[in-house]
């Protein structure tokens, strides 16, 4: 494993600055824990060196660009209950994660995993509590089944997943934090996303979501973080957000929300991150909540429709984006009655001109008559 012989693996501090732990067992103390980072590319674990480690319930590679060892061991395998692996290992395969079956903790991210989705991973892990599969490249679907009913975190982000979040994942009824973010995911969330009672962090940003928000969110009392931010939701924004609590974080920017923003100040105060900015079809009432604010929408017109920006905002006094609606409704007061603000109107200066011509005629004749005569 490339310690010195003489060094103690039990040592505080570990050789290397490599992370071990041992057991209080006699005569012999046993390995139970070993952290590798920062290898070097040539390190080579053998066989023998592996048919030790029977003892190792935590196995953890950061920053070791090492080949994977390709014959583990069935004693390792099943002693392990927590393995991670972070930009380490170059490649993995979802057959040979899958082996660690007596797993509670699984985290693999940043190094390339080939599998035609997670659950050829997770399917036969029925202890996990936690798991993180990513920035992997995984592809496929969000898993159908559950064996693991005691997952408390899960993070699928940064993947290829596709298709549809299935209703079937209100099973994990202990989750508490769900991350999906920066997928191709497409559909409605299912509601049976409010059968998920413990749950309190939950990120489906950057994907393709669509439909509006559940009313059966309303549902997650413990609920403190939610982020559905660039995806395609729509409808209008649900006012059953302002009874939830709890909530502290919330970010809605970059969907197809639309109408009138239905909450006032007192509701935004209490949120230590709120995000509603680049929903086109959205505007506020601007006598509930400032310009000030900078919320990142136009305010409502006297219909409850968004304010065009102004043409031109650098000969614009005002600060805000966008002009209130008050002034809105001056400005289409001042077209209709453009002849006593923008000179006179274009049936004036008809009437004006046709009455110039018509006297010029009638002098023109008046003085040719009179030189014919």
């Amino acid at each position: 494993m490339g310690f010195p012989t003489a060094a103690d693996p039990c040592a505080d501090p570990a050789p290397h600055g490599n992370a071990t732990a041992c057991d209080n067992e006699a005569p012999f103390r046993h390995l139970v824990s070993l952290r590798l980072a920062n290898c070097s590319p040539d390190l080579d674990i053998p066989t023998t060196a592996l048919r030790a480690l029977s003892t190792l319930r935590s196995l953890a590679f950061l920053r070791c660009p090492i080949p994977v060892p390709r014959h583990l061991p069935g004693p390792l395998t099943a002693s392990l209950r927590s393995f991670s692996c972070d930009a380490s290992l170059r490649h993995l395969t979802g057959v040979w994660l899958s082996r660690f079956q007596n797993l509670t903790d699984l985290s693999v991210v940043g190094v390339p995993v080939s599998a035609s989705g997670p659950a050829v991973i997770l399917s036969q892990m029925h202890h996990l509590r936690s798991a993180t599969i990513s920035a992997t490249n995984l592809s496929g679907v969000v898993p159908h089944h559950w064996n693991a009913l005691g997952l408390v975190h899960l993070n699928l982000s940064s993947n290829l997943l596709n298709g549809r979040i299935p209703s079937s994942i209100s099973v994990l009824g202990f989750i508490q934090t769900l991350d999906l973010s920066s997928n191709a995911l497409t559909g409605s969330l299912p509601d049976t996303i409010g059968d998920l009672a413990a749950l309190k962090h939950a990120s489906f940003a950057r994907n393709s979501l669509s439909g509006p928000i559940p009313d059966s969110i309303s549902q997650l009392s413990a609920l403190v973080h939610l982020d559905l931010s660039s995806n395609q939701f729509n409808g209008s924004i649900p006012k059953f957000l302002a009874e939830m609590k709890g909530l502290k974080l919330l970010n809605l920017e970059n969907n197809n929300f639309q109408g009138v923003f239905p909450f006032n100040a007192s509701f935004l105060r209490r949120f230590e991150v709120f995000k509603v900015g680049g929903n086109n079809n959205l505007c506020y009432n601007h006598t509930q909540l400032s310009s000030s604010l900078k919320l990142g929408i136009a305010p409502c017109d006297r219909y409850g429709l968004p304010v065009s920006p102004p043409a031109d905002r650098s000969t614009r006094a005002d600060s805000s984006d966008y002009s209130d609606d008050s002034s809105d409704e001056g400005s289409r007061d001042a077209g209709s009655n453009g002849a006593s603000h923008h000179g006179p109107s274009k049936l004036v200066l008809g009437v004006a001109i046709g009455l110039s011509c018509f006297v010029f005629l009638v002098i023109f004749l008046v003085c040719f008559s009179k030189v014919c005569s």
